[in-house]
């Protein structure tokens, strides 16, 4: 839920607080001058932002509006989420994912071993 916004003259967003539940997140468009850069603008990004929804598929969809790119499409994981990238227009990228199936830590822990080494053979759903 977005409970507040500041907006420059020019339409530059200064401020965006949105709150998920009782976290906030805050953001803002890029302000070289005050060293806030982009991804694009600084090569690359550091950081994804993982954003859990009940329907990964509803938000991975493209819809009126949106601008970005998308990285391969949702897709089940061994992990036990159903998860993927996209890249908003300003590089930042965010991590989508919905809980599929409860799975231990000790298979958590083969599976990501194997995700890791490129040998995995788990289930891939669309």
């Amino acid at each position: 839920m977005e409970k507040g916004r500041i907006t420059l003259t020019g339409g530059r967003l200064i401020h965006l607080e949105l709150w998920f539940g009782r976290s906030a997140v805050m953001v803002a468009d890029e302000f070289p001058g005050h060293d806030a850069l982009s991804p694009a603008t600084a090569g690359g990004t550091s950081a994804v932002l993982d954003l859990q929804a009940s329907d990964v598929g509803a938000v991975w969809a493209p819809g009126p509006g949106r601008r970005g790119e998308c990285g391969p499409p949702a897709r089940g994981d061994v992990l036990g989420e159903r998860e993927g990238q996209v890249a908003g227009p300003f590089g930042h990228r965010r991590g989508l994912f919905q809980h599929v199936r409860d799975v231990s830590p000790e298979e958590m822990s083969r599976a990501a071993a194997e995700v890791l080494s490129g040998t995995s053979t788990g289930p891939r759903a669309g």
